[in-house]
Order: C-alpha cells, then sequence, then structure tokens
C-alpha cells in the first residue's frame, strides 16, 4: 500500500453508518470483541466555499506541513550545533536548509505519485495516462516518495558541493515524525485499515469495504494498523535517531544514520504487514492475503517486498559506515 490516499476503492471511506449500524451503541455481545467504535473526526479540518468552488485543509495535508516543519527544526537544531559534527563544523549552512526543504517537497510529490502508478496500479495508469497527475484524487507510495527524496538529495548535495552522507544523515532524523504524522492522518481519513481482528483494540472503520469480512459475523473490527506504523516508523524510530545524532554524536560518522533509518523502516513496515490489509488488486479468492511473492500458505504483500532491499542496504550501509573513520564535512561530496 501507499503511504498517502491510495486506492480510493476500498479506501476513503467516511465515518458514516455501517450498513444501518449505529456503532456508538455496539457492544461485545454484537461484535465478539470488546471493539472499539470509529472516532467521528472529519477529515477536513476546516473548509470554506467560494462561489462554485470549495476549499478544504485536511488533515492528511496538514500531516504533511507540520512533519516537514518539524523536520526543518530537526535539521536546524543540527546546524546549530558544531560539536556533533565532524572537524565541529556544521556540514550545511541555514541558508542551504531552505533550498533542501524545496528539493525534498519535490521529490516526496513526484516520487511518491509515480512510486504509487508503477507499483501498485501500472495497468490502470497505463490506460489513463492522464489520471497520472491527479494527485488529488489519491494515491501515494511511500516507497516512491522515498526514492525521489533520494534523487532530489544527490542533486542537492552535488550543486551545493555538499559531503552526501552527512545531507543524507540530516534527512534521516528529520523524517520519522513526518511519517507519523501522516499515517495518524490516514487513520483519521478511514483508509489503509489492517486486517480483521477480534482483539480488543481492533476498531470498527466505517465503509463498505472495511465491513466486508468474511471470517467475523457482525460488524467488522479490523486492526488500527496506521496507528501501528505511526508508533513504529514516527515515534521509536525518531526517538533512536534523534537520541544517536544529538547523544552519541553519530552525525560525525557519515552515512550511519542513513543506515540506521533505512533499515527501521523497513523492519517496522515489514512487521505491519502481517497486520495491514493488502490492496485489493493484490486480493484473489485463492489469495486472500495478498501476497505478491507466494511460499505454499506463506508469502510476501507488495509493501514486505519493497522494504526487503531497505533492510539490506540499511544493515549493509550501517556496517559499511561503522568501519569508516570520521569524515571531515569538506565541501567534496561521497
Amino acid at each position: 500500500m501507499g503511504l498517502g490516499p491510495s486506492n480510493h476503492k476500498h479506501m476513503k471511506q467516511r465515518p458514516t453508518p455501517i450498513r444501518g449500524v449505529d456503532t456508538a451503541s455496539l457492544t461485545s455481545h454484537q461484535t465478539h470483541t470488546m471493539a472499539i467504535p470509529f472516532p467521528n473526526i472529519s477529515p477536513e479540518i476546516f473548509s470554506f466555499d467560494i462561489g462554485s468552488m470549495h476549499f478544504a485543509v485536511r488533515w492528511y495535508a496538514m500531516g504533511y506541513i507540520v512533519g516537514i516543519a518539524i523536520g526543518w527544526a530537526i535539521i536546524r537544531a543540527a546546524i546549530k550545533r558544531p560539536w556533533l559534527w565532524a572537524g565541529d563544523r556544521a556540514g550545511m549552512t541555514l541558508e542551504q536548509l531552505e533550498s533542501l526543504v524545496t528539493w525534498m517537497v519535490v521529490g516526496i510529490i513526484v516520487g511518491g505519485r509515480l512510486g504509487f502508478v508503477l507499483f501498485y496500479q501500472p495497468a490502470y495508469y497505463l490506460a489513463n495516462p492522464l489520471d497520472i497527475p491527479k494527485v488529488w484524487q489519491g494515491g501515494m507510495s511511500f516507497h516512491g516518495g522515498f526514492l525521489g527524496v533520494v534523487v532530489g538529495v544527490i542533486l542537492f548535495a552535488r550543486r551545493h558541493g555538499l559531503v552526501l552522507g552527512t545531507t543524507s544523515d540530516l534527512l534521516a532524523i528529520a523524517t520519522p515524525p513526518a511519517l507519523g504524522l501522516v499515517r495518524t492522518a490516514n487513520f483519521i481519513n478511514a483508509e489503509l485499515w489492517g486486517r480483521p481482528t477480534d482483539a480488543p483494540w481492533g476498531v470498527i472503520f466505517p465503509g463498505e469495504a472495511a465491513q466486508a469480512c468474511a471470517t467475523l459475523a457482525g460488524p467488522c473490527a479490523r486492526h488500527p494498523s496506521q496507528l501501528y506504523e505511526a508508533g513504529l516508523e514516527g515515534i521509536v524510530l525518531s526517538l533512536i535517531l534523534l537520541t544517536l545524532a544529538f547523544r552519541f554524536l553519530w552525525l560525525k560518522r557519515p552515512w550511519m544514520l542513513t543506515g540506521v533509518f533505512l533499515a527501521g523502516y523497513g523492519v517496522s513496515r515489514f512487521i505491519v504487514e502481517f497486520y495491514r490489509q493488502a490492496d485489493p488488486q493484490f486480493i484473489t479468492a485463492d489469495n486472500p492475503m495478498g501476497h505478491v511473492i507466494r511460499l505454499g500458505e506463506a508469502g510476501l504483500t507488495m509493501g514486505q517486498v519493497l522494504s526487503t532491499p531497505m533492510i539490506v542496504v540499511g544493515i549493509a550501509l550501517l556496517l559499511w559506515a561503522a568501519r569508516r573513520p570520521a569524515a571531515p564535512t569538506a565541501m567534496a561530496a561521497t
């Protein structure tokens, strides 16, 4: 699944009554579980109309905006502390940081959209190429956005004569807060929900697609997998990276924080995929788990397939960087 409002055929369902059932009055007897009714939170923070045009500020967009702002503040804090860096000299100026944010935003949008098109629905967009730019209809991929940022960072570092590993490490410590906020927005939007569950923390997501659970009687509760990801990718990974950067001075060793981020995100996503509903285009009668690589009854989802290289590259990068001496922050890319 993608990072954003991906396949709106089974997501983007709003908090409406579920097949005539009042979710606020559900009991454990009716659902065979102490399930949690979906909170009635509008996906729009506020909206207004100008003539016949409707404008809205949504939680999803706000997650990106606030996440990028927090990331900017983290990088700025690191730049203003020269003792964190090799040679006691920050690897980037505050002026260069402002330019970096622009490259990041472009990379996220372009890469995220193209990643969703290529990884998840290539046949549809091949037949409907004019729909590719329609980001407002939903459909963003984290892995695509990640590749977009990688390309942007490489171009940015070369243009400004910066050490590529140092620039990458700064983005690594700045990214998790945005991931956590966007995943929380996915939950508010009632999209990217998890597999059916009878766990007491299961959530009864609204919408016909979310309630299509053949294995459960009555209203269907699902894993709030968006919140699992928000906790692992956003909170846990952020605390680890910030501790390594600001307390253990890992910014003095280029690429190490990047390795931790890649491996940490990959492992987090791989784990959550066991609880996350696969995209409907991968689910068939004989493949109800939506595996794209099948090993008997087991297999890997598309999210796990895309996360595996991140884990491998992250670990390899971490081990390689650990053997290198602390590098100076000279204006020469590596």
